[in-house]
């Protein structure tokens, strides 16, 4: 008898539709936040996002308890089509303005003055062009560990590399981003 992961799955293949609304309600936030991160466009991650349920809803047969936990499979298949996506478009998306203010909480209980908030959307913009620029294995490091809160090893296993490689493509890509805002820093004069 299954118990936990390997019986929701279960569920889901006998066609328990509350069984699969659990599993998109577990994990639908983080994988759009992924695409999001990955695409810069809350249309573009919201079509991913979609895409990658899709796929783990036809693959869930393919789904073993003892491979590991659901939601290390789950990411596995989210990263291979954020992989696949970014080869299809060969480039990020640059966010378009009007969406860059949606995706942002620039609302603050002391009514910051107008000049901080441009600052704030400035800083913004400019952490998302450096992630933009960094390749994509150090990008996807340094997404799965500083926004997404991984663990080191949750991020070897979810990779299938070693956790040295890991902690190297995190170290090198917070040097790099550094690199860069700092330049962006010293051409704009603003502080990032």
């Amino acid at each position: 008898m299954l118990t936990g992961d390997g019986r929701l799955v279960e569920r889901c293949l006998e066609g328990d539709d509350a069984a699969w609304e659990t599993i998109v309600r577990s994990y639908g936030r983080r994988i759009y936040n992924l695409c999001y991160r990955y695409t810069g466009r809350s249309h573009e991650a919201e079509d991913l996002t979609q895409e990658i349920f899709v796929k783990i809803y036809q693959n869930l047969k393919s789904y073993r308890v003892e491979s590991g936990n659901l939601v290390n499979w789950v990411l596995k298949v989210s990263r291979n089509l954020i992989i696949d996506h970014y080869r299809q478009t060969r480039r990020f998306q640059q966010s378009a303005g009007s969406e860059e203010m949606e995706t942002m909480n620039l609302r603050d209980e002391k009514q910051p003055n107008p000049e901080r908030i441009v600052e704030q959307s400035e800083a913004s913009r400019f952490l998302r062009d450096g992630l933009r620029a960094l390749s994509p294995e150090l990008k996807e490091a340094v997404v799965l560990r500083d926004l997404e809160g991984m663990a080191y090893q949750e991020i070897a296993d979810l990779l299938s590399v070693p956790e040295g490689t890991v902690k190297s493509r995190i170290n090198r890509g917070r040097i790099e981003l550094a690199r860069l805002l700092a330049k962006r820093r010293s051409q704009t004069g603003m502080q990032v």
